[in-house]
Protein backbone atom coordinates (compact mmCIF):
# COMPACT_ATOMS: atom_id res chain seq x y z
CA UNK A 1 0.00 0.00 0.00
CA UNK A 2 1.16 3.67 -0.62
CA UNK A 3 1.21 5.67 2.89
CA UNK A 4 -1.39 7.63 3.52
CA UNK A 5 -0.37 10.85 5.08
CA UNK A 6 -3.35 13.24 7.34
CA UNK A 7 -2.45 16.41 8.79
CA UNK A 8 -0.68 14.85 11.87
CA UNK A 9 -0.01 10.85 11.00
CA UNK A 10 1.14 8.47 7.85
CA UNK A 11 -0.66 5.48 7.94
CA UNK A 12 1.62 2.45 5.82
CA UNK A 13 2.59 -1.15 5.96
CA UNK A 14 3.62 -2.33 9.34
CA UNK A 15 7.75 -2.49 9.15
CA UNK A 16 10.43 -4.49 11.25
CA UNK A 17 10.74 -1.38 13.34
CA UNK A 18 7.52 -1.40 14.35
CA UNK A 19 7.97 -3.95 17.07
CA UNK A 20 8.92 -2.23 20.35
CA UNK A 21 6.07 0.30 20.17
CA UNK A 22 3.40 -2.25 18.86
CA UNK A 23 4.93 -4.11 22.18
CA UNK A 24 4.21 -1.15 24.26
CA UNK A 25 0.71 -1.32 23.28
CA UNK A 26 -0.45 -5.28 22.26
CA UNK A 27 1.24 -6.92 25.79
CA UNK A 28 -1.33 -6.11 27.80
CA UNK A 29 -4.73 -5.12 25.45
CA UNK A 30 -7.38 -2.80 26.82
CA UNK A 31 -10.09 -4.50 25.49
CA UNK A 32 -10.69 -8.16 25.44
CA UNK A 33 -11.18 -8.55 21.46
CA UNK A 34 -7.05 -8.26 21.43
CA UNK A 35 -6.93 -10.46 24.08
CA UNK A 36 -6.14 -13.21 21.20
CA UNK A 37 -3.68 -10.17 19.10
CA UNK A 38 -1.58 -10.22 22.87
CA UNK A 39 1.98 -9.97 22.40
CA UNK A 40 3.95 -10.89 24.85
CA UNK A 41 7.37 -10.13 24.27
CA UNK A 42 9.60 -8.29 21.61
CA UNK A 43 10.24 -11.33 19.44
CA UNK A 44 6.69 -12.39 19.24
CA UNK A 45 6.01 -8.17 17.78
CA UNK A 46 9.15 -8.98 15.68
CA UNK A 47 6.42 -11.78 14.03
CA UNK A 48 3.52 -10.01 14.50
CA UNK A 49 5.26 -7.06 12.74
CA UNK A 50 6.57 -9.32 10.05
CA UNK A 51 3.28 -11.30 9.68
CA UNK A 52 1.43 -7.53 9.41
CA UNK A 53 4.17 -6.48 7.08
CA UNK A 54 2.87 -8.88 4.44
CA UNK A 55 -0.90 -7.84 3.66
CA UNK A 56 -2.66 -4.08 3.00
CA UNK A 57 -4.89 -5.77 5.39
CA UNK A 58 -3.38 -4.45 8.60
CA UNK A 59 -2.09 -0.52 8.32
CA UNK A 60 0.30 0.96 10.65
CA UNK A 61 -0.63 4.44 12.25
CA UNK A 62 2.66 6.56 12.86
CA UNK A 63 3.20 10.07 14.14
CA UNK A 64 4.36 11.98 11.11
CA UNK A 65 6.73 13.54 13.21
CA UNK A 66 9.01 10.53 14.02
CA UNK A 67 7.22 7.68 12.18
CA UNK A 68 6.69 6.39 15.62
CA UNK A 69 4.22 3.40 15.73
CA UNK A 70 0.85 4.81 17.91
CA UNK A 71 -1.85 2.29 16.56
CA UNK A 72 -2.73 0.36 13.54
CA UNK A 73 -5.85 -0.41 11.66
CA UNK A 74 -7.51 -3.17 9.83
CA UNK A 75 -9.62 -3.24 6.87
CA UNK A 76 -10.50 -7.26 5.72
CA UNK A 77 -12.08 -7.38 2.53
CA UNK A 78 -15.23 -9.38 2.32
CA UNK A 79 -16.32 -9.88 -1.23
CA UNK A 80 -17.48 -8.63 -3.38
CA UNK A 81 -17.65 -5.02 -1.95
CA UNK A 82 -17.52 -5.12 2.22
CA UNK A 83 -14.61 -4.45 4.57
CA UNK A 84 -14.59 -5.15 8.04
CA UNK A 85 -12.71 -2.45 9.92
CA UNK A 86 -11.18 -2.19 13.49
CA UNK A 87 -8.60 -0.19 15.15
CA UNK A 88 -6.24 -0.59 18.24
CA UNK A 89 -3.77 2.40 19.23
CA UNK A 90 -1.78 2.50 22.31
CA UNK A 91 -4.04 4.05 25.50
CA UNK A 92 -0.82 6.71 26.31
CA UNK A 93 -2.42 8.40 22.81
CA UNK A 94 -5.70 8.22 23.28
CA UNK A 95 -8.24 11.43 23.43
CA UNK A 96 -5.65 12.98 21.00
CA UNK A 97 -8.02 12.48 17.62
CA UNK A 98 -5.31 10.19 16.36
CA UNK A 99 -8.10 7.66 16.06
CA UNK A 100 -10.78 9.78 14.28
CA UNK A 101 -7.87 11.23 11.78
CA UNK A 102 -6.64 8.08 11.14
CA UNK A 103 -10.10 6.38 10.64
CA UNK A 104 -11.56 9.07 7.96
CA UNK A 105 -8.09 8.67 6.41
CA UNK A 106 -8.82 5.03 5.62
CA UNK A 107 -12.71 5.58 4.87
CA UNK A 108 -11.44 7.87 2.06
CA UNK A 109 -9.16 5.06 0.96
CA UNK A 110 -11.34 2.23 1.22
CA UNK A 111 -14.47 4.06 -0.47
CA UNK A 112 -12.23 5.81 -3.43
CA UNK A 113 -9.21 3.33 -3.83
CA UNK A 114 -11.17 0.46 -2.80
CA UNK A 115 -14.19 0.44 -4.39
CA UNK A 116 -15.76 -0.39 -1.10
CA UNK A 117 -19.36 -0.30 -0.88
CA UNK A 118 -20.05 -1.02 2.41
CA UNK A 119 -17.45 -0.91 6.20
CA UNK A 120 -18.89 -2.29 9.36
CA UNK A 121 -17.33 -2.68 12.83
CA UNK A 122 -18.16 -4.82 15.93
CA UNK A 123 -17.99 -2.88 19.24
CA UNK A 124 -18.27 -4.39 22.45
CA UNK A 125 -20.97 -2.61 24.68
CA UNK A 126 -18.19 -1.42 27.14
CA UNK A 127 -16.04 -0.09 24.89
CA UNK A 128 -17.80 3.52 24.66
CA UNK A 129 -14.70 5.46 22.98
CA UNK A 130 -15.35 3.05 20.05
CA UNK A 131 -19.10 3.27 19.61
CA UNK A 132 -18.57 7.26 19.66
CA UNK A 133 -15.31 7.00 17.34
CA UNK A 134 -18.16 4.93 15.36
CA UNK A 135 -20.38 7.53 15.30
CA UNK A 136 -18.19 10.54 14.70
CA UNK A 137 -17.26 8.26 11.63
CA UNK A 138 -20.81 8.83 10.28
CA UNK A 139 -21.77 4.78 10.89
CA UNK A 140 -24.89 4.17 12.15
CA UNK A 141 -25.49 1.42 14.66
CA UNK A 142 -27.47 -1.97 12.76
CA UNK A 143 -27.72 -3.72 15.76
CA UNK A 144 -27.03 -5.33 19.39
CA UNK A 145 -25.88 -8.97 19.13
CA UNK A 146 -26.13 -10.38 22.81
CA UNK A 147 -23.84 -12.66 23.93
CA UNK A 148 -22.04 -12.73 20.76
CA UNK A 149 -18.43 -14.16 21.34
CA UNK A 150 -16.15 -14.94 24.11
CA UNK A 151 -12.52 -13.75 24.45
CA UNK A 152 -12.20 -14.36 28.19
CA UNK A 153 -13.96 -16.71 31.34
CA UNK A 154 -14.92 -15.77 34.14
CA UNK A 155 -12.80 -17.13 37.19
CA UNK A 156 -14.25 -20.13 37.47
CA UNK A 157 -13.30 -20.98 33.84
CA UNK A 158 -16.67 -20.31 31.92
CA UNK A 159 -16.28 -18.41 28.74
CA UNK A 160 -17.85 -14.49 29.33
CA UNK A 161 -19.81 -13.68 26.30
CA UNK A 162 -19.00 -9.90 25.06
CA UNK A 163 -22.89 -7.89 23.86
CA UNK A 164 -21.42 -6.43 20.80
CA UNK A 165 -22.92 -3.46 18.47
CA UNK A 166 -22.37 -3.51 14.76
CA UNK A 167 -22.06 -0.17 12.98
CA UNK A 168 -21.77 0.60 9.22
CA UNK A 169 -21.59 2.77 6.39
CA UNK A 170 -22.62 2.74 2.80
CA UNK A 171 -20.74 4.64 0.34
CA UNK A 172 -23.43 6.55 -0.61
CA UNK A 173 -24.33 7.78 2.96
CA UNK A 174 -20.30 8.58 3.48
CA UNK A 175 -20.36 10.48 0.03
CA UNK A 176 -23.93 12.55 0.85
CA UNK A 177 -22.28 13.48 4.32
CA UNK A 178 -19.48 14.70 2.48
CA UNK A 179 -22.01 16.99 0.18
CA UNK A 180 -23.04 18.30 3.51
CA UNK A 181 -19.65 19.02 4.87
Amino acid sequence: MQPIRTERLILRNFAKKDAPHLLEYAANPQVNCFLDEKVPDLEAAVLKVTENSRTDSHIAVCLQEDDRLIGELFAIKEEPDTYSIGWNFNPRCEGQGYASESCRALLHHLFTQRNARRLYAYVEDDNLRSQQLCERLGMRQEGLFLEFVSFTSHPDGTPKYENTFQYALLKKEWLSARQID
